[in-house]
């Protein structure tokens, strides 16, 4: 069946000029009328001239996207109709085959599934057959009708098919499309929280560097090493998130904003409670750690930096407040909420970092809300459902098969 689909993928659908030969089962009535054999050869001639030209009138508006649902191919088919009709009522015998012409035509016009195909073929093929069955014979209506009733209904079928299989070529473009689309947003954000973060305890630390080498240089030198280990573990990340397969650990991702905030001269309060978490949670919660620590460090002016896990039984629950600006301070946001809906209200959370979050929490059933402090300063906070699946998991996936 795949190779019978994938064969059909690769033809193309069969054209205007590919209906055309069929008129050849008019010669022997052609030939009839030359040699005089046919009753008023001027009006079979006419007759046949006028079939012929709506015919192909027929088949070329109605394989044209343009004129295709125009009334012109049903005007066309109409007049074939009534030109069949007359042929086949007043010469008979090989003039009947324009009934199979005819049908062949209403297939192409009529397909699709939106014009009444099916009734319209078994009309055709009922009248055909009776028309036979008087001016003929018994053989005749049943190879009239029949022949009437397969070119329509395989001709739709045929076209009908390459139609279909058009769309889904084009489906699977889409998809792939919106699949690398989502691949390429997912990255951003990794890449945004890894460098972000990373960038900013090296900032930090070098200018603890700068300040400590005329006084301290034991120091000075502790905070260089600081900057070589962060750097080796930024280009880890890096090559784990090139590749698809980073999940961070909250608790490593806990021990780098301690380590950040105390470089940066912040205190620093951290504490966790609850279960044990799967790693796709940890992982959410802790870019959480990596992006409202980076801001504190960066834009709050703290003194006091607090950190606090919170397991419940159905949802883990992550606040990051300061004693600093408060809001307004950069990319900290205004203080607005993100909820489980991904919407944000008006003035909705600032910064690229908390909105590639408050999109990660939301597609994992969570919410991010973002605001002034209940004193001063300002807060974040984060919670997921205890048990969720990696959210960005499925997009991977769905890339990488695309």
């Amino acid at each position: 069946m795949y190779a019978t689909a994938a064969h059909i993928e690769r033809l193309k659908p069969p054209g205007r000029r590919a209906f055309l030969p069929w008129l050849f089962m008019l010669s022997g009535d052609v030939q009839a009328l030359f040699k005089g054999k046919t009753p008023l050869p001027w009006l079979g001639g006419a007759g046949a001239a006028a079939f012929v030209a709506l015919y192909v009138t027929t088949i070329y508006t109605s394989l044209d996207e343009r004129r295709r649902h125009t009334r012109a191919p049903l005007l066309a088919l109409a007049g074939l109709a009534a030109v069949t009709y007359a042929l086949g009522i007043g010469y008979a015998g090989d003039w009947l085959l324009c009934f199979p012409l005819l049908s062949l035509a209403s297939g192409i016009v009529l397909r699709g599934g939106k014009r009444p195909l099916g009734p319209v073929i078994l009309a055709l093929s009922g009248s055909a057959g009776i028309i036979a069955g008087f001016r003929g014979g018994a053989s005749d209506s049943l190879t009239v009708s029949y022949g009437t009733i397969l070119s329509g209904l395989v001709t739709a079928a045929i076209l009908s098919l390459f139609e279909t299989v058009a769309q889904l070529r084009a489906t699977r473009q889409e998809l792939a499309r919106t699949a690398v689309e989502k691949e390429r947003l997912r990255f951003s954000r990794d890449l945004h929280d890894l460098l972000g973060h990373t960038m900013s305890v090296v900032v930090v630390k070098a200018e603890a560097v700068r300040r400590l080498a005329p006084k301290n240089l034991e120091a000075a030198l502790g905070q260089a090493a600081d900057i070589e280990a962060v750097g080796r573990q930024a280009l880890t990340e890096i090559r784990e998130a090139v590749t698809g397969y980073r999940e961070g650990s909250l608790a490593t991702e806990l021990d780098r904003a301690r380590s950040a905030l105390d470089a940066a001269g912040i205190e620093a309060a951290v504490r966790r409670s609850g279960p044990p978490l799967a790693p796709q949670t940890e992982a959410l919660l802790g870019w959480v750690v990596r992006e409202g620590v980076t801001n504190v460090v960066r834009h709050s002016g703290a003194a006091r930096c607090e950190i606090e896990v919170r397991g419940g039984m159905d949802r883990i629950r992550l606040e990051i407040t300061d004693d600093g600006g408060g809001v307004g301070s950069g990319a900290t946001g205004t203080g607005a909420t993100s909820t489980a809906g991904g919407e944000a209200a008006e003035g909705a959370i600032g910064g690229t970092g908390l909105k590639g979050l408050a999109e990660r929490l939301s597609a994992a059933g969570g919410s991010l809300e973002s605001g002034p402090g209940a004193r001063r300063g300002f807060r974040l906070v984060a919670e997921l459902p205890v048990d969720t699946e990696d959210p960005m998991e499925p997009e991977v996936k769905e890339a990488r098969t695309a």
